[in-house]
């Protein structure tokens, strides 16, 4: 669900932005000159691409994820037998290429923040950039109650920095 609402979300802002830029009225100044940051025809129209290819992108990893998690759904019913070519290592490695590109659609989605303010201008970019870090780092890292962090299957100990795989 998670794939299809960010699939829905990246496409409603790529149909946005290509209507923007497409728009027959002058969207040449979004803001007046006196905030930072170039306003110039070639700078607008770079920002409004970049933006436009990073939530393509990010449509496309969340749509070969919704396709990879579907498959596994029917896969994993199906059942195994010694000659059968659908295995439980297939079905899993079928399922973590799911997850990755529900990560790395998610990140894209999550660069793509910034640079939507990056049409207002620099501060913006800068303030929601710095406030970006903490939440990403928090998604990232899980703590638990002993003073450890859990990442991506490790548990660090903080005290020796002993790893151990969970």
């Amino acid at each position: 669900m998670g794939s299809t609402l960010m699939a829905t979300t990246s496409i409603l802002l790529c149909s946005g932005l290509a209507a923007v830029i497409s728009s027959t009225y002058s969207v040449k100044k979004p803001l007046n000159d006196t905030v930072y940051g170039a306003h110039g025809e070639f700078m607008v129209a770079l920002k409004y691409v970049t933006l436009l290819t990073i939530f393509l992108f990010s449509f496309l990893c969340h749509s070969l994820s919704i396709r990879f998690i579907n498959q596994v759904n029917i896969l994993i019913n199906s059942p195994q037998d010694d000659t059968s070519l659908v295995t439980t290592a297939y079905i899993a490695e079928l399922l973590e290429k799911g997850y990755v590109l529900n990560t790395i659609g998610n990140r894209l989605f999550y660069a793509a923040l910034p640079l939507l303010l990056w049409i207002f201008g620099p501060v913006l970019v800068f303030l929601c950039s710095v406030t970006m870090v903490p939440v990403l780092y928090n998604l990232d890292f899980v703590f638990n109650g002993n003073g450890g962090s859990v990442s991506k299957g490790k548990t660090v100990n903080g005290n020796d920095q002993s790893i151990e795989f969970v």
